[in-house]
């Protein structure tokens, strides 16, 4: 990385306490422009705190963390221009239920970005188009599948123009044959060159999307490496008891 090019994403000696339990180890880390970066480890290792630490929706004890090169605001209007700019897509999907799909997708834009409605609308048609649920437009969320939902929480994120992607469990509340179609349009997002930094269960989207995996365990990074490296010659031996139990499944 030069100067020029900060890391998207680039966290230095966090650390994040609940009362007592110390969650975040000082975390180091760094997510190049680009590059989707998948987070995994057993349940309680620190995971979706350091996912949601990113946008500060869980302020840390010490430590520093930038978005493109600025560190992150502590509150105000410079924290909701972050938050614009950190697209976030949730285990929950968070969709407003007494809106349509299409006004789902189109508030951001309108409120936040100012953008006007007509443009809005068209972006987030082009968008439902992306994810593949444009015939949903209309629909309320409660009249869609999870796999349906959770798409129509990654257009909405996306129509924000974020500079990076943050996605936190995004299958873990689906029915099983719900969780392809939502990973296909990560994959998708992925391969359009969308910086991401994905915390998930699932092993094939590690392996086929991610440039790099990294594996946390009692609030620490134990191995950061590329998929196959980590997959078929893991360095800790708790990495190598992590896979033990999922790959055998």
């Amino acid at each position: 990385m030069t100067a020029a090019t900060p890391p998207m994403i680039k966290a230095a000696a966090v650390n994040k306490f609940f009362g007592d339990l110390h969650v975040l180890k000082d975390i180091n880390m760094e997510v190049p422009r680009g590059q989707v970066v998948v987070v995994l480890g057993p349940s309680g290792s620190g995971k979706s705190t350091l996912c949601r630490a990113i946008n500060r929706l869980e302020p840390i004890d010490s430590g520093d963390i930038e978005v493109d090169g600025q560190p992150l605001p502590a509150e105000g209007k410079a924290l909701a221009a972050l938050r614009a700019d950190v697209g976030m897509v949730f285990q929950q999907f968070n969709l407003f239920a007494h809106k349509t799909i299409l006004d789902n997708v189109t508030l951001g834009p309108v409120k936040v970005r100012k953008v006007s409605g007509e443009e809005a609308r068209t972006t987030a048609m082009e968008l439902l188009e992306r994810v593949g649920i444009t015939n949903q437009a209309e629909k309320y969320p409660a009249q869609l599948s999870g796999g349906q939902q959770q798409r129509a929480a990654i257009a909405r994120a996306l129509a924000m123009q974020p500079k990076v992607m943050l996605f936190d469990e995004p299958t873990s509340a689906l029915d099983p044959e719900m969780v392809q179609e939502v990973l296909d349009t990560m994959t998708g997002l992925a391969k359009d060159g969308m910086t991401m930094l994905v915390v998930t269960h699932e092993m094939g989207f590690a392996r086929k999307a991610a440039h790099r995996v990294m594996f946390m365990s009692d609030g620490e990074i134990v191995e950061d490496s590329t998929p196959s490296e980590f997959f078929t010659a893991p360095k800790s031996d708790r990495a190598k008891d992590f896979l033990g139990k999922i790959l055998t499944h």
